[in-house]
């Protein structure tokens, strides 16, 4: 029971993660809210593993990621539908939709990097250190930065069309 209480403790202090990847990986509110859904019931199958060696947000950024990445992937996805307790569920229809509009330009011109790429400038928008986004994508500290870099430059080009 505590494992439980701390599981949606931590996913409650982390939600805006998930619903931001959710949101990037999907194209409709239906499949964000399935992919939410998806994600969360990932972290509960790896939360036993969890052995603190990194942040929390770390650990669960590097689930997350992977769950959207490997939906992306699959041709026929079908969500497994769980009960999920309802304050998360709650939660997530309360985004802020004037904050929605405001970066619906954003998360367009995102959409149309490959998904690695997407991942990266997601973690670096919420303001993950270089060596924080190497530890969750596995890449080097040093690729990341020239990742961002021509990342940024692809999005700007992208803003300017």
């Amino acid at each position: 029971m505590k494992e439980k209480q701390q599981f949606v403790t931590d996913v409650q202090q982390n939600e805006g993660l998930i619903y931001k990847i959710a949101r990037l990986y999907s194209n409709t509110t239906e499949d964000q809210k399935d992919l939410f859904q998806e994600i969360v019931y990932q972290l509960w199958k790896s939360y036993p593993s969890f052995k603190g060696d990194s942040k929390i947000s770390t650990w669960m950024y590097r689930i997350a990621l992977n769950t959207a990445i490997t939906h992306l992937k699959k041709d026929n996805w079908k969500p497994m539908r769980i009960a999920m307790d309802q304050q998360l569920a709650n939660r997530m229809e309360h985004a802020d939709t004037i904050i929605e509009e405001r970066v619906a330009a954003l998360y367009t011109h995102i959409k149309m990097l490959n998904v690695v790429d997407r991942g990266i400038i997601l973690l670096f928008l919420e303001d993950k250190s270089h060596k924080e986004i190497a530890e969750i994508t596995g890449f080097s500290v040093t690729n990341i930065g020239t990742r961002i870099m021509r990342i940024k430059q692809q999005l700007k080009k992208s803003f300017k069309k």
